[in-house]
Order: C-alpha cells, then sequence, then structure tokens
C-alpha cells in the first residue's frame, strides 16, 4: 500500500516535537496494509539500536518493542522456562507468513490494540508490563492486561512510544495452558484462551483475548472447580465485552470462551475429562 499522504520520513534518534499526523515506524506489516489518510509523517524505530531480547540480572524477560515476530521466536526455541512453549504457540497464532514473521513487531502488535493480536495474548498471559516514553522522556509502566482498553484502544497519548515490554522472572516458571479457535483453518483468531499455574503459590490464572475486545484475567488463588471456572466467566465478562465482527458471532465467542476456560482447568489440575 502506498501512503500517497506521507511528505516525510525522519530517524527516531533525531528528536523532534510530534506533530498531529505523525506515526512511529517500526516493522510497517499495518501501517502499508491498508490506506492511513491521517498519516503525514513517520518516525523510523529501526535504527534506534535496542536489543530485540533479552533477560536481565533478575531473570526477567525484556522485549524491545522493535523485536521481531522471529526474534522472539528463536530467543524463547529452546530454554527451560515452563512458559518457554507458550511463546512459540502464540507467535504461531498469527498465521502469518516468514516475511511477515522477520518483519512485524511485537510492539506493533501490541499497538494496534486488536483482540485477536497474539503477542497481546502472550504478555498479558504472563503478567506483562509495558514501559511507555513520553515526549518529554518520562516513563511510565502499564500491565499489559490495562495497556488494552478496547477493540484497537489503547491507553497510550499522543505521542507516546511503547519502548518494552517486561515479562516477570515469575511468570516465566508457570506451567500454562493454550487454546484458540478460528472460523477457518487459516482465519483470524476468534478466542484466544491462556491458562497459567503458579508454582510458588498455586494459583491459577485465565487470560481471555480475541473473543473479547480487551484481555480480561480472572485469577483462582484457590483451585477451583468447574462451576467455579464457569461462574468467573459469566459474570467477570460482560455480554457487550464478546467481540462482534466477521471472524465469529459473540455467541459463539462466548460459547468458546466457556469451552476453552474449563479445557483448560483440567489441563492445569491434571483432572481427567469424565465426558
Amino acid at each position: 500500500m502506498d501512503l500517497n499522504t506521507v511528505v516525510e520520513m525522519r530517524d527516531a534518534r533525531s528528536r523532534d516535537a510530534w506533530r498531529p499526523g505523525d506515526a512511529w515506524l517500526g516493522g510497517g506489516t499495518y501501517l502499508f496494509s491498508e490506506p492511513q489518510p491521517h498519516i503525514r509523517r513517520l518516525i523510523d524505530l529501526s535504527r534506534m539500536g535496542w536489543e530485540p531480547v533479552r533477560v536481565t540480572e533478575d531473570g526477567d524477560l525484556e522485549i524491545a518493542a522493535t523485536c521481531t515476530i522471529a526474534q522472539l521466536s528463536r530467543f524463547a526455541e529452546g530454554r527451560d522456562w515452563p512458559a518457554a512453549p507458550l511463546f512459540e504457540r502464540c507467535c504461531r497464532a498469527f498465521l502469518a507468513s516468514w516475511k511477515i514473521w522477520n518483519v512485524a513487531t511485537v510492539g506493533g502488535n501490541l499497538c494496534n490494540g486488536l483482540p485477536a493480536g497474539p503477542m497481546i495474548s502472550l504478555t498479558a498471559a504472563l503478567d506483562g508490563v509495558c514501559r511507555l516514553q513520553a515526549q518529554s522522556g518520562s516513563f511510565r509502566e502499564v500491565p499489559v492486561a490495562d495497556f488494552v482498553v478496547g477493540a484497537g484502544i489503547k491507553v497510550l497519548r499522543p505521542g507516546e512510544l511503547l519502548r518494552s515490554i517486561t515479562v516477570p522472572a515469575r511468570a516465566l516458571s508457570r506451567r500454562t495452558a493454550f487454546r484458540q479457535a478460528s472460523l477457518y483453518g487459516l482465519g483470524r483468531s476468534g478466542a484466544l484462551l491462556i491458562g497459567s499455574r503458579d508454582p510458588h503459590d498455586d494459583e491459577l490464572a485465565l487470560t481471555v483475548t480475541a473473543s473479547t475486545v480487551r484481555p480480561i484475567r480472572l485469577r483462582f488463588p484457590l483451585r477451583p472447580n468447574a462451576g467455579a471456572v464457569h461462574e468467573a466467566v459469566a459474570y467477570g465478562i460482560r455480554a457487550d465485552e464478546y467481540y462482534d465482527d466477521i471472524h465469529g458471532l459473540p455467541a459463539w465467542r462466548r460459547h468458546m470462551t466457556f469451552r476453552f476456560a474449563e479445557e483448560i482447568r483440567r489441563e492445569l489440575l491434571d483432572e481427567e475429562d469424565g465426558r
């Protein structure tokens, strides 16, 4: 897609005042996928030199906003974290070509704020925290689960930049379960649920994405039975929070959410399906 309204492209290393019509450019897989008539200037992040992904001294995982899906997948491969398999499953949830994998960024997926964004699912499920940088240079931190507040709606302020996402070491030690549904084989996710079980306090957490307009986190400090999980989903997600588009009606998304929530509960609590 030619963005014929863009009149300038600027290197993000050159500080300049933010203007109406500016847009951060990471991988560009979304920006160049459809018309963007409101954009007049692109601020290119590709030369910022941020390390794509690293483990900090505290054992946390720090993912730069410019880290590509391919870089994240390669980094997580072979790691001995109990949660490591979840990274590949969420990367594969893109159902994208290798060309997209090598260009699309983790930060771009979060900043699009789409319900089916699998990097939102991954980082929200692992208690990720977004580090946001204002035009003044100051930083603030927002949990990923609170970063997206609606379909395509984020808490970003004008000119604010998503610098990185940090996943705490404790979250990497969790055992996880993954469920995804699409209406057709290579379709966008209509429901994507991730469960995790903390080995330290045995808490079970359930993260609902794709079927809802925003990530929804349900926590169970005590071992829940089927009724407790059903009740949490029923009362924790309002009817108007189920997403409605060509990739799935709200009623179907709700049905799949209940179904996957129970499957995840059984898997993480090592219960056999009695049906």
